[in-house]
């Protein structure tokens, strides 16, 4: 692959740039090249050109043979410009210290800092100085640095020398540039009734140019397991959802979808999991015009834990389509969400329009050690069809002689056992 070099001026120190150097410092980006384009310009053979613009097209050395239409053309073009640096980038650049003299220099020194709004980086690949450097001979380097940080940076340049006199001398260039943001990531969290919680990121390519995504993963925190829900699995191999060429074109947005589920050491401890807002973190891999690799890790993403209350009710078990008046079971799993106290408690079950308890109300369910669950089988029927509301659960701590009321637990659907499908 051909590789640009692209020239970028910089600024000497006041105080030497009067002074005459036997060296003279070039700093220069490394960039890829890109495809050349041109505009095809056609007519059909009616029109007064004739066949003159497709007679053109065929001898221009840019363009596709048999294509020549298409504006994207076999060439490579060397960028004209510094051109733009974003974050998740790798930022190369290439040293030149020449002998313009035509004396000897020794004790030669160059030194590359990254001067960040957050820190200075020594990006020089050593640190040793060259013995001595003759007329018209160069001391090259490259230097790689990937960029981690958004706003100003300055690459700071410095040179010394000894002259045949033993005189020490010494100058410094700087060169500022802006690197931009690539990617919106914007996070949003759902969180189920089973301790589960969902993750939609939508990510948007805000450069002007079409991004390859290479690859756009959840690496978990230590309480969670992730699932990806990106892929629909079609027998053996798993076809992503955006298709085999995963390409994110100038400002558009694709929304990721992840699972995480409490691991079961920490599934248990309902109050270890009530606390946690610690996710994750999103690893983010692309590639550009040629190539060009990017990657953005995101900081520990965080949401806002769900409160329970002292006495968490949640279904375990519960059926999708029920017949009317026809008893069905749903399995409850009561939490005792505190820390530090025991609850003794009462569990009431109140008969809505819609739906009817079958089972004794006011039975003792015992003691409930603080952070621990119990899982309890309650029988229920409905009396009207549709799509009905599970209510009237009321648990009562004896202790505290506190009731928590449990309204639209979930949803079920009532059809008629009787119903002809046919009809």
């Amino acid at each position: 692959m051909q590789v640009k070099v692209q020239a970028e001026s910089g600024k000497m120190d006041v105080n030497q740039a009067k002074q005459e150097h036997l060296l003279a410092l070039k700093v220069m980006r490394l960039t890829k090249p890109t495809l050349f384009t041109n505009m095809p310009v056609t007519c059909e053979d009616r029109d007064l050109p004739g066949d003159l613009f497709s007679k053109l097209m065929r001898e221009d050395p840019s363009t596709v043979k048999g294509a020549e239409t298409l504006m994207l053309g076999e060439m490579l073009t060397l960028p004209q410009n510094f051109g733009n640096i974003f974050l998740g980038e790798t930022f190369s650049s290439y040293i030149s210290v020449h002998n313009d003299s035509n004396q000897i220099v020794k004790d030669i020194l160059v030194k590359a800092d990254l001067q960040t709004s957050s820190q200075r980086l020594n990006l020089s690949a050593s640190n040793s100085a060259v013995a001595e450097l003759k007329p018209e001979c160069c001391i090259d380097d490259v230097i790689h640095h990937e960029v981690k940080e958004i706003g100003t940076h300055i690459l700071v340049c410095a040179v010394s020398y000894t002259t045949q006199m033993g005189e020490k001398m010494y100058f410094r260039k700087f060169f500022k540039f802006q690197v931009l943001k690539p990617l919106d990531v914007k996070t949003k969290f759902y969180n189920a009734e089973t301790d589960e919680v969902f993750l939609e990121a939508q990510i948007q390519n805000i450069t002007t140019s079409p991004m390859f995504m290479e690859k756009v993963s959840l690496e978990p925190s230590i309480m969670y397991s992730v699932m990806e829900l990106n892929i629909v699995s079609t027998g053996e191999d798993g076809v992503s959802t955006f298709g085999k060429m995963s390409y994110l074109q100038p400002m558009d947005t694709r929304q990721y979808l992840y699972c995480l589920k409490p691991k079961p050491e920490f599934a248990e401890k309902a109050g270890v999991i009530k606390g946690v807002t610690v996710i994750g973190k999103l690893d983010i891999v692309w590639k550009t015009n040629l190539g060009e690799r990017g990657r953005l890790q995101t900081s520990q993403l965080q949401r806002m834990a769900p409160g329970y209350g002292d006495v968490r009710l949640s279904l375990e078990l519960i059926p999708d389509t029920v017949n009317l008046e026809e008893p069905f079971d749903i399995t409850c799993k009561i939490t005792n969400c505190s820390s530090e106290r025991t609850m003794d408690l009462v569990l009431e079950m109140c008969n809505t329009n819609s739906i009817h308890w079958c089972g004794v109300s006011g039975r003792q369910l015992g003691k409930l050690n603080p952070s621990s669950s119990l899982s309890l089988t309650l029988k229920l029927l409905s009396s009207v069809q549709g799509l009905q509301s599970i209510s009237g659960l009321r648990l009562t701590d004896t202790f505290l002689k506190r009731t928590y009321e449990y309204d639209d637990i979930a949803q079920v659907c009532v059809v008629c056992s009787h119903m002809n499908p046919d009809s």
